[in-house]
């Protein structure tokens, strides 16, 4: 359902700022007036050129103290690791995709945070005998716990994008065969079809804005819903600077 226009700006925060994902909102938020975007990571990084944002640089351990500062509308958790990069270490791939995720929504709780957006993957289930796949599903689980007034869950298949740094082999292949098995992916196995990491990136904006409380899941259609009402909004915005 289509909600009210933005009249921003409205402060969201972003962790995960130098993934795909992350640099999607960015871009995205940069192009109008609505959002101001207040990153937060662990190191300096590159921005996407134009970037429009505020970013503060600090260990996990202070993360709390930036939220309560800033006090953003809501926070935006695009972080994530890959096996690769834990040094194919189970507790350092942990360590990112449970322990600092659960820790920054913990904090952000404790900051008075309504809303929170949480990039997950589609097939995450803590019982799933693939770590990638049960990690996330064990932090969906506790970050569910912590009670945000709105939490959104987002499951994207295989995302879609330019990425900054390596690319695995098993993912360029696949990103490459996309277009040939995306329509044979149906039933169950719908879930795991390609996504543009933009259109993933414009749904987390459009869903960080609603206000109605609850738990919400959304797979690659419903996030492509979210994405067109954040365009819709973004559509007005321009028509009033016009």
């Amino acid at each position: 359902m289509y909600e009210p226009r933005i009249t921003g700006p409205v402060r969201i925060a972003l962790v995960g700022a130098t993934g795909l994902i992350g640099r999607r909102v960015i871009e995205l938020a940069s192009a109008g007036d609505s959002v101001r975007i207040l990153g937060i990571a662990r190191r300096e990084a590159p921005l996407p050129p134009g970037a429009r944002m505020e970013m503060f640089v600090a260990e996990p351990a202070k993360w709390g103290e930036v939220l309560d500062a800033v006090r953003p509308r809501a926070l935006i958790c695009a972080l994530g690791t890959t096996w690769k990069k834990a040094g194919r270490d189970e507790a350092a791939f942990r360590a990112v995709d449970h322990d600092l995720v659960l820790a920054t929504a913990e904090a952000a709780k404790r900051a008075g945070v309504p809303n929170m957006v949480l990039v997950s993957a589609a097939g995450a289930d803590k019982r799933s005998k693939a770590l990638y796949m049960r990690v996330k599903g064990e932090t969906e689980e506790a970050v569910s716990r912590i009670c945000f007034k709105r939490l959104d869950i987002l499951h994207p298949g295989l995302l879609r994008g330019t990425r900054e740094g390596d690319l695995r082999l098993a993912e360029r292949a696949a990103l490459i065969a996309a277009p040939l098995i995306d329509p044979l992916l149906s039933g169950k196995w719908e879930q795991y079809r390609s996504i543009d990491a933009g259109l993933v990136a414009e749904a987390a904006l459009g869903l960080a804005l609603r206000r109605a409380g609850g738990r919400f899941t959304h797979d690659n259609e419903a996030m492509r819903r979210a994405a067109r009402e954040w365009r819709k909004a973004a559509a007005h915005e321009g028509e009033d600077a016009g």
